[in-house]
């Protein structure tokens, strides 16, 4: 129980916003490789209070556009726009860096440029007007599902890249333990196939696979590696994909 307690520390703390006091502990052996098992279950409750959002506003009556704009901005509330921090960092990073060393040393600066600016607005739109066209109970179970193999493909990037930079969490996150990353995998693809009907389950987790591929390959060949900020970007960019799917 010490260790169930200690990876959800660790999972909610580093994906969301969430206070995580109340389950910390002294002593708790804490290990955040260790807690990759559990991202999916924080994503999937993450995307879960953007897609609760949405449905009570439709409920009360409010249009779909704007009630989808406050259900995504209710999960960027949640995660605390970490992953859109992300996506920012590696857009600019990959669009004005001329070489490999270029492109890090943008993507740690703090600064947003042009490429970041547009990426993140790209990212919003396609989230809410794919919202915007589902029901409210289908958003719900979307949201969740989404957020819960956006955080799988996460891992994937993780355990299938080297670090491309020596230095940063994402560094010291290189050798993951295999019992947590069947697990981690094992929970998304529940998620998915109890959430939603098969053909959209099956239809969810092919984009999760093929997002995972194209950032695994884009990354290597941009910057030769993964960092925080290029797991960040992987998180969005499927998000982004499996709600434009099942819209």
């Amino acid at each position: 129980m010490g260790r169930l307690r200690a990876d959800l520390v660790c999972g909610i703390g580093l994906l969301t916003r969430m206070p995580v006091g109340w389950l910390a502990h002294d002593g708790l052996p804490y290990s955040m490789t260790r807690s990759i098992w559990c991202w999916p279950l924080v994503g999937g409750g993450a995307g879960a209070c953007g897609g609760l959002l949405y449905a009570g506003l439709l409920w009360l009556g409010i249009a779909a556009l704007p009630a989808a704009g406050l259900g995504v901005g209710m999960l960027l509330l949640a995660c605390g726009g970490l992953h859109e921090d992300g996506l920012a960092d590696m857009a600019d990073g990959c669009g004005g860096g001329q070489d490999r060393a270029r492109k890090l040393e943008i993507m740690r600066d703090s600064r947003v440029g042009s490429y970041g600016v547009m990426a993140v607005v790209i990212a919003l739109l396609v989230r809410v007007t794919a919202l915007a066209a589902m029901p409210g109970a289908m958003a719900i179970m979307a949201m969740s599902v989404a957020g819960a193999l956006a955080r799988a493909v996460m891992v994937v990037v993780l355990w299938r890249l080297p670090p491309a930079r020596s230095d940063g969490l994402a560094s010291s996150m290189a050798a993951l333990p295999g019992y947590a990353l069947v697990a981690c995998m094992g929970l998304a693809g529940l998620c998915a196939t109890v959430l939603l009907p098969l053909p959209r389950a099956t239809l969810a987790c092919a984009v999760a696979i093929g997002t995972a591929v194209i950032m695994c390959l884009f990354a290597r060949r941009q910057i030769g590696g993964q960092t925080g900020d290029v797991l960040g970007a992987t998180a969005v960019v499927t998000e982004c994909a499996i709600l434009a799917a099942l819209s």
